[in-house]
């Protein structure tokens, strides 16, 4: 199996571990000759994932053309504020292309999400998602993990099981692709608010009715969009939520605490220039897409408020005792 995998981040570079060990041949896009040549050479790039080695067998390239051609599933891993420039790139050598986003975010500006900015520039309607409690460290270890895998193509979906699914990865397959697109954007924010907890020392008990609370606001934000609100329950919803807000290793997680923590302006932008923070980018296209939808998520509107314009962290405990 051919795959075309766009990112050499991370999550690209896990994924790709994955894909050679069930024996696809593998062709990695990066916009960047510095990484294409680093890769070629070393295999590595330490600031991603210490000590872990792209397989051999896998060819790097800056040439679009070349990832996309004879391929029969391109994946795109890159991180969702360039997923709109990808794809304008893409788009001359597309046509009816599989096409599999492992990419999660909500486009700023537009309110678009991932699936959708990929429909409006390709031509193609084999398109799916993947999401789910997966950190890259994690997942190049050949620990068991399972994801959440939505697409309304039975093909599109048969050859990401093929290309992905093994011993250790476990995919369950759903046709809500915008209610797992949420669910992975969400989970991201909300990271932002158990980070906050971290920081403030709140105890367990706090950070459980977080979560709890946070479940049902996720349900809500999935009803306001006519997705299926079981997706909640789904490893892109409850499972993603518990790994991305109580683990360290998780950059939204930190980049709360930090707030928590009270840390200067000054070094939080520091912290934002520096380290790709999604969960950061995600909350001010929610807060503006529910505001236009007349969607009222009180937990969102408060994080925008300490996050974005300031406010006093401990307004978040406050309001978990407080909220109806």
């Amino acid at each position: 199996m051919k795959i075309g995998l766009f990112g050499t981040g991370a999550y690209g570079m896990a994924l790709s571990s994955i894909l050679t060990h069930n024996r696809c041949e593998v062709t990695m896009w990066t916009k960047f000759e510095k990484d294409k040549e680093l890769l070629q050479k070393t295999r590595r790039q330490e600031h991603y994932i210490p000590n872990f080695e792209i397989d051999e067998s896998i060819v790097v390239t800056t040439d679009i053309e070349e990832c996309i051609k004879d391929k029969d599933l391109l994946i795109i891993a890159i991180p969702a504020a360039f997923v709109d420039s990808l794809c304008e790139s893409m788009e001359p050598f597309i046509q009816d292309n599989h096409i599999l986003i492992a990419t999660k975010g909500i486009e700023q500006g537009t309110g678009l999400f991932i699936s959708e900015i990929v429909e409006k520039h390709l031509d193609t309607e084999n398109i799916a998602v993947i999401s789910g409690p997966s950190f890259a460290i994690d997942l190049v270890t050949k620990k068991p993990a399972g994801l959440s895998l939505a697409s309304k193509s039975p093909e599109t979906i048969l050859l990401a099981k093929q290309a992905l699914q093994n011993n250790y990865i476990k995919l369950r397959e759903n046709n809500d692709v915008i209610g797992v697109e949420i669910c992975g954007s969400i989970k991201n924010v909300i990271a932002l608010a158990a980070g906050m907890l971290e920081g403030l020392k709140a105890n367990d008990s706090t950070k459980a009715m977080l979560l709890t609370e946070a479940i049902h606001d996720m349900e809500a934000i999935l009803n306001a969009f006519q997705c299926n609100s079981r997706t909640v329950m789904s490893f892109s919803g409850i499972g993603d939520l518990i790994l991305t807000c109580t683990s360290t290793k998780s950059r939204n997680y930190s980049f709360g605490k930090l707030i928590g923590e009270k840390t200067s302006r000054e070094k939080i932008d520091q912290y934002l220039s520096t380290t790709t923070v999604e969960g950061y980018y995600t909350l001010e296209s929610i807060y503006q897409l529910l505001k236009n939808k007349e969607v009222k998520i009180p937990i969102i509107d408060l994080i925008y408020e300490i996050a974005v314009k300031g406010k006093n962290p401990e307004l978040l405990l406050v309001f978990l005792v407080f909220k109806s």
